[in-house]
């Protein structure tokens, strides 16, 4: 049992988050971090973080999480470790609704709700390419893994031609707004967003624990885990469903971001093994730790100046993910 980890990667991830609310263009030292944080805002370090910090850093984590949990899910159900939430055109879909909206629809948008268009666009594109993905692997009433994995491929490519167009059709301004959304960040992180973001993954988080041996079952085959009491149809369903909730918030509130939901899974598995009940949250911690810790990079890294969260992540993940393909290689050879 490596259940008896989680409460360590628990604490590693809240302390990683702690000691970033202290890293920025303004450093702030850790005493000056814990006296601001209870001191409920007062003062300019309390502003610095309450106002703009402990959003941004939970708003990483948060989307963080959702991704590591969807990619240990997906790759569950799909019984593949390169398997990623972006299969399913979650995030090819959410690019294209954002996109579409920058660069068509926004000036037509009222006043009002301009500040949160893109990300409802994004939000609903991501939810709208995976419905269509589960209809067109719907057969006979079941969705077979390789149905889905097919309506996948064929969605991403049409959504990906669809925010090419957009992005042929954009002007200069647009297409800096653009390239901005879909190189990722957190910068836009308020209490509202992250409320939202929160909605979003939620649901995910919480049945996490419902699913776990419903994907450990699954291993063993689809027909097997029916003869084991598995309700497999609900199963795919719901984990198709819950994930495109949690990617779909995740990207709405963040833009593409790579090679989270691959690597974390993958991380977790070499720590712990391959059960389910430790894959799961300590995919989301790990995950959690992973995006913050890469926000936490980015606002630094060339300060004042800000580096893209996405362009860290594959800067990061890249390697490790071939570290850790070709260490996968030599264990089978």
């Amino acid at each position: 049992m490596t259940l008896w980890r989680l409460p360590l990667l628990a604490a590693l991830t809240l302390m990683i988050l702690a000691l970033l609310l202290g890293v920025g263009a303004v450093p702030i030292p850790p005493w000056r971090v814990v006296g601001a944080v209870f001191g409920a805002g007062l003062g300019a370090d309390g502003a610095i973080i309450w106002g703009l910090r402990l959003p941004r850093t939970l708003l990483a984590a948060l989307a963080g999480a959702a991704l590591g949990l969807s990619g240990a899910v997906m790759q569950g159900l799909f019984r593949n470790p390169l398997a990623d939430p972006g299969l399913l055109g979650v995030s090819a879909g959410g690019a294209f609704g954002a996109v579409t909206m920058i660069v068509l629809l926004l000036p037509h948008v009222p006043a009002p709700l301009r500040p949160h268009a893109v990300a409802m666009a994004a939000f609903a594109g991501a939810l709208l390419v995976t419905a269509l993905v589960l209809l067109l692997a719907l057969r006979e009433r079941q969705v077979g893994v390789a149905g889905l994995l097919l309506a996948g491929i064929v969605l991403n490519a049409f959504a990906g031609a669809g925010t090419s167009a957009m992005i042929y059709a954009a002007d200069d301004m647009q297409l800096r707004d653009v390239t901005f959304w879909t190189m990722g960040s957190a910068a836009g992180a308020t209490w509202p967003v992250l409320g939202a973001t929160l909605l979003a993954g939620l649901p995910l988080l919480l049945a996490a624990p419902l699913l776990a041996r419903g994907l450990d079952a699954l291993i063993l085959g689809e027909r097997e885990a029916a003869s084991l009491g598995i309700r497999v149809e609900w199963l795919k369903w719901g984990a198709v469903g819950l994930v495109a909730l949690a990617v779909g918030g995740a990207v709405a509130a963040t833009g593409l971001i790579g090679f989270v939901g691959m690597v974390a899974p993958h991380l977790v598995r070499l720590a712990g093994g391959a059960g389910h009940r430790w894959v799961l949250p300590a995919s989301a911690l790990m995950g959690a730790l992973l995006l913050a810790a890469a926000d936490g990079l980015a606002r630094t890294a060339v300060a004042p100046a800000e580096l893209p969260i996405g362009l860290v992540t594959a800067l990061l993940g890249a390697p490790v993910f071939l570290f850790l393909l070709l260490r996968s290689e030599r264990a089978t050879r």
